[in-house]
């Protein structure tokens, strides 16, 4: 159950969505919204709600926004999101599954299949990439937080599946349906964590350089800015010293 997550140089994009914290405090509101919205308002009987606000302090959003974003989901004029999930290729052959909230399909239908073909990619069909990636939960805390065996030991207690860990971070997998119980037992030990949230899980990463990854960089970073998007999951690796030499 332990290993070093090359998956976990895809959270660069985490540092992109840093920097426009505005957006990134618009998605996580709206995720908040429609949660509250399709079950109780009341977290502790919302699983998703749940997820949701302390996704949103993770990120240090104020708890009026929260406050709001929940006021939102009972306003007889609030706008009825609707979740959909986009599936399609970048340069490289590179798997992407994208998901969006909504009001307007055929507006983010339009903004995705842009960021997709103007950058070298190709949207597919419902299902054309899913199949490569698992649907799991996933929590995640600081690599300050605990050692890896520690970690490894309480992840196993709390029912998770797998613990990958590195120098900046441990992420926890587990069932989807099990999220809520394996956050909650982390949480009593290690307090509340980074993130917790389902999340689509390469099951193989294809390694991609040069030309081929700026590329793709510039296709995830074009979908991010789609106001309609909320994630977006791709199953590449590029090794550190490439990283560094895009980002410069």
């Amino acid at each position: 159950m332990s290993g070093h997550s090359k998956w976990a140089n895809i959270q660069h994009r985490k540092g992109k969505q840093d920097a426009r914290r505005s957006k990134l405090f618009s998605r996580l509101s709206k995720e908040i919204t429609v949660a509250a919205r399709m079950g109780a308002a009341d977290p502790d009987f919302n699983p998703r709600l749940r997820l949701a606000i302390q996704a949103a302090k993770a990120q240090s959003v104020p708890r009026d926004n929260i406050e709001r974003a929940i006021k939102k989901s009972t306003a007889a004029d609030a706008a009825a999101y609707e979740e959909v999930r986009y599936e399609g290729f970048g340069p490289g052959r590179i798997g992407v599954i994208v998901e969006v909230l909504t009001d307007n399909r055929n507006r983010a239908a339009a903004e995705v299949r842009a960021a997709f073909t103007k950058n070298g990619g190709n949207l597919g069909e419902p299902g054309s990439v899913s199949f490569m990636f698992d649907r799991v939960g996933a929590v995640a805390y600081g690599a300050g937080k605990a050692s890896e065996e520690a970690m490894l030991d309480a992840a196993i207690e709390a029912g998770a599946d797998d613990v990958q860990s590195s120098d900046e971070i441990h992420e926890i997998f587990c069932a989807a349906d099990a999220l809520g119980d394996v956050a909650k037992g982390l949480e009593q030990k290690f307090g509340e964590p980074d993130s917790a949230s389902l999340v689509w899980k390469p099951q193989n990463l294809i390694a991609v350089e040069g030309e081929t990854a700026g590329k793709l960089l510039k296709m995830l970073d074009a979908l991010e800015d789609c106001d309609d998007v909320q994630n977006v999951y791709a199953n590449f690796d590029i090794p550190a010293e490439e990283m560094e030499r895009l980002a410069g």
